[in-house]
C-alpha cells in the first residue's frame, strides 16, 4: 500500500492545530497531528472502514450518515 505525506502547508497548518491542541490540554491528539505532519501516515496499517463496520456492527445506514448528523 502507499504512504500518504503532505505538503509543507499541510505540515505546518497540522503542527498548528498540534500547538492548539496541546494548549487545550489535548496532548495525545496534539502528539498525533504532530506525528502526522512529521512521518505521514502508512496506508497499509489503516483499518478499512468495512472491518470497523464487521467488527462493530454497524449497518449501511450508520455508513451513509454524513459527518455532523445526528
Amino acid at each position: 500500500m502507499a504512504h500518504l505525506t503532505f505538503d509543507e502547508d499541510e505540515a505546518q497548518q497540522l503542527r498548528e492545530s498540534a500547538r492548539e491542541r496541546a494548549v487545550a490540554g489535548e496532548g495525545l491528539l496534539a502528539y498525533a497531528l504532530e506525528q502526522l505532519a512529521a512521518e505521514g501516515l502508512d496506508l497499509s496499517k489503516v483499518t478499512s472502514y468495512a472491518e470497523i463496520q464487521a467488527r462493530h456492527g454497524l449497518g449501511d445506514v450508520d455508513a451513509s450518515r454524513t459527518a455532523g448528523a445526528a
